[in-house]
């Protein structure tokens, strides 16, 4: 299980990829390796959530500490490490 990805909840529908990596890369010491917010595949609409990479574990306890509960947007978020996808049968 990767310890340094983030899964980001509760987001304002209008954060997109370069807007999410913003938000976390404005911690000090937080470096961003990967942001990506989820989004309908026929709409193209965000879905509210997306997943944050940070270059080491130490970096997303950090980034945990800092970021959930915080509101963005008007929007308190969710941070959390990310659970691997579950496999489909």
């Amino acid at each position: 299980m990767e310890t340094n990805k983030l899964y980001v909840g509760n987001l304002s529908y209008s954060v997109n990829d370069e807007g999410l990596a913003e938000l976390f890369n404005a911690i000090e010491g937080i470096k961003v390796t990967e942001a990506r917010v989820i989004t309908d595949r026929i709409s193209g609409r965000s879905k509210g959530f997306g997943f944050v990479t940070l270059e080491t574990s130490e970096m997303a306890e950090k980034a945990i500490e800092a970021m959930d509960g915080k509101e963005v947007n008007g929007r308190k978020i969710v941070v959390n490490i990310a659970r691997p996808r579950p496999s489909r049968a």
